[in-house]
């Protein structure tokens, strides 16, 4: 009789074991979808951040800034990882630049660039600003104040310059200077300059690039046969300070790189 009695009470004692042991398995089992949930979410967050920094190049944060600006910024960088596709502006001979010191304003100054490429500051040595970005000119300016201000903090204005230009020559209709203002092809600084002369030598046009004081790069295009082929993509942009020269005769032969001096064999070097 007791046996019996003892069976009956371990009976509901064991069906409400059994019931726990499941309700516990599915409260694990909800934890264990909530928190993949919450993961896959989190990862679709990221994905969808990464994506929109992609195409926008900068994205929302710091680090997409960070990869928008990876790359030299001067025009020598890879395109494809961030390069810049404009060079930063050099700066050049009688260009204006002023400087503005945070903490001395005292040595606040504006300077022209001298013939020979440098400035002279105030209380300090020369330095040379031909050819440096305004950056690599502050840079220059902040070393040369190190010895007589602790840790100076100066920015750089550019106040005036000279605007880009190009120079068409030889056998065009108005040889001059000209304003470089947009992307321009040789073959459209042609036509700028008044175009091909009856005397102009189509298939040989010239383009001189400086590429130092000393050294000059030569190329040459033959323009008649681009536009009879249509092949007009082949045709180079022009930089500032280039020189276009449209011969009368054939040139039989001309060095890819040739020194300043030597330009006389083709234009006067002090159109250049």
């Amino acid at each position: 009789m007791y046996e019996i009695t003892v069976h009956h009470l371990m009976r509901p004692l064991l069906g409400w074991k059994i019931f726990a042991g499941m309700a516990v398995v599915v409260i694990q089992l909800c934890v264990a979808a909530h928190t993949q949930e919450e993961k896959r979410e989190q990862y679709l967050g990221t994905s969808l951040q990464a994506s929109q920094t992609g195409r926008t190049g900068a994205g929302l944060g710091s680090t997409g800034m960070a990869v928008a600006k990876s790359g030299k910024a001067d025009g020598t960088g890879n395109l494809q990882l961030g390069g810049e596709r404009r060079p930063l502006y050099r700066l050049n001979r009688s260009d204006v630049v002023a400087l503005s010191f945070t903490l001395s304003p005292e040595f606040d100054q504006t300077l022209t660039i001298q013939p020979d490429g440098y400035v002279t500051l105030k209380d300090a040595e020369p330095v040379l600003a031909q050819g440096l970005t305004l950056e690599e000119f502050r840079e220059a300016v902040r070393k040369a104040y190190a010895g007589y201000l602790n840790d100076p903090e100066v920015a750089v204005a550019l106040k005036e310059f000279e605007h880009p230009y190009f120079v068409a020559g030889g056998e065009v209709g108005k040889p001059g200077k000209y304003e470089l203002r947009a992307d321009t092809s040789v073959l459209e600084a042609v036509e700028i300059a008044g175009g091909f002369t009856h005397q102009a030598k189509h298939s040989q046009v010239l383009l001189f690039r400086k590429l130092s004081d000393d050294l000059v790069e030569a190329r040459v295009f033959n323009l008649k046969k681009m536009l009879k082929e249509k092949s007009l993509g082949e045709i180079s942009l022009l930089r500032p300070g280039d020189m276009v020269f449209v011969p009368q005769n054939s040139v039989s032969k001309i060095e890819h790189f040739l020194s300043k001096p030597s330009l006389s064999m083709y234009v006067s070097p002090t159109q250049f």
